[in-house]
């Protein structure tokens, strides 16, 4: 194993670890926002001392994320100067300014707020205090643009010139509506709001089958979650297929490779099953739908998508000699993990539905509700695979058209060093994540919903 490839091994576990925590702040904010101004519009004494505990509940469950989404997150600045040193001497220009904007702005509001939100019970008004809330949702969704401004650069460059062999920024507005940056933001933005809705669902659904005291509160909470689970899921639903819409001009060949279509087809199908052969550049097997994948493209049961081979000559025409495919197999498998997941959160969320606003009085008897704390992980599973083909996708590009991995690794790092780096960055995030998921569970199966003070 070389220090390319264990670099990237690493930066893999970093970010898919920091990823999972990422969506959750995202959602979570703005869901303890909706909660507090919930709160400081009821009605009577009683229900705003059980309405204030829910929210200092959930906004608990929240700062432990939170915490764990700032450490894990910090790590990742490291790997640009130890791992990856030649992409940023060549791409620092333009991935610096957003980075910079995104600590300066909405690190700087979300951190800052977040103290005043923790702090500020008794010493704000309820008005006030809530408006700290949403300045923390917006600073964390205000986070994740200038984030994915940076990373769409990556998938597809616009507004700059290449200087003395740099990639230099000449117009930071088009860096801004790069039209990539849409379908990223807005597909992460609703796979927060599903992935924290998710989560409040299974914590409501296990709180009702086992805390009575607690489970009038958790009912009502069950309600709004689905509400905005369902939100999230038609979200990103749609977003991700406008964005898969955008990539046949963008990006085609990340999108053939969703599909393992080899060779350019008008119309093309939609393969259910493929037996992906990536050395012979083919599928031994395989179960299509015809016309579907033109349709999903092109509205239109008419319309050519390229091919992965038939890309990969225009690429050696225009870039020069090189395997310009990214892992097929991979990325065919991972985008039907993630659909997958998305139809049966969509399924699980309706089933909720269902049995909280008809069935309500049969809850606590649902066995259904005791299950849910297996699914939880059904989200952030769909997260990690739609980063893997989000990333995985632009490869062998590290800056599309512009610089190849390979060209980006630090040119004096060795073997040894990445080991290092690797095991004890590893064996430290398993630990905080034992700790963090230990911490979150004690906390949630010890505290009580109630009219006490």
């Amino acid at each position: 194993m070389d220090a390319l490839f264990l670099s990237r091994l690493q930066f893999a576990i970093t970010t898919v670890y920091h990823f999972l925590f990422v969506p959750v702040t995202l959602g979570l904010s703005i869901f303890v926002a909706l909660l507090e101004t919930w709160y400081i519009n009821s009605g009577s004494y009683e229900e705003r001392i059980k309405l204030k505990k829910l929210v200092k509940f959930f906004g608990t469950i929240f700062l432990i994320n939170f915490a764990m989404g700032v450490v894990t997150g910090i790590v990742q600045e490291f790997h640009f100067g130890m791992n990856w040193s030649e992409y940023s001497r060549f791409m620092g220009d333009i991935f610096g300014a957003p980075l910079a904007l995104e600590a300066l702005t909405a690190f700087f509001i979300e951190s800052t707020f977040i103290g005043v939100w923790i702090f500020g019970w008794d010493k704000l008004s309820e008005k006030m205090h809530c408006l700290c809330i949403w300045l923390v949702a917006f600073g964390s969704n205000l986070s994740a643009f200038w984030i994915l401004v940076a990373n769409s650069f990556m998938q597809h460059p616009v507004g700059y010139e290449i200087e003395n062999g740099r990639a230099v920024m000449t117009n930071f507005f088009e860096l801004l509506t790069n039209p990539y940056v849409l379908g990223e933001y807005f597909h992460s933005f609703f796979a927060g709001i599903t992935t924290a809705g998710f989560l409040v669902i299974t914590v409501c659904a296990w709180k009702i089958v086992t805390d009575e005291i607690s489970r009038e509160m958790f009912i009502r909470t069950l309600r709004r979650a689905v509400l905005y689970t369902l939100l999230g899921v038609f979200g990103v639903m749609g977003s991700g297929h406008l964005h898969a819409q955008y990539l046949a001009k963008a990006n085609p060949m990340k999108l053939a490779a969703f599909e393992a279509l080899w060779e350019t087809e008008n119309p093309a199908p939609f393969a259910i099953y493929a037996d992906v052969n990536q050395e012979m550049r083919r599928n031994d097997s395989e179960i299509l739908i015809p016309y579907m994948f033109t349709f999903m493209v092109h509205n239109s049961f008419e319309g050519e998508i390229k091919g992965i081979n038939n890309l990969q000559k225009e690429y050696m025409e225009t870039y020069g000699p090189g395997n310009y495919i990214p892992d097929v197999k991979g990325m065919f498998w991972s985008f039907r993990a993630m659909v997958g997941i998305g139809g049966l959160l969509l399924f699980v969320t309706f089933v909720m539905g269902m049995a909280v606003f008809f069935f309500e009085e049969k809850l606590k008897y649902c066995c259904f509700l005791k299950l849910m704390p297996l699914l939880l992980p059904l989200p952030f599973i769909a997260n990690s695979v739609g980063w893997y083909i989000a990333e995985a996708g632009r490869q062998p590009w590290i800056v599309v058209g512009l610089q190849k991995t390979v060209e980006a690794v630090s040119s004096n790092l060795t073997s040894g060093e990445v080991w290092l780096t690797l095991i004890g960055f590893t064996a430290v995030y398993l630990f905080l994540a034992v700790l963090a998921v230990f911490t979150a569970v004690s906390f949630i199966r010890r505290t009580k919903i109630s009219e006490e003070e």
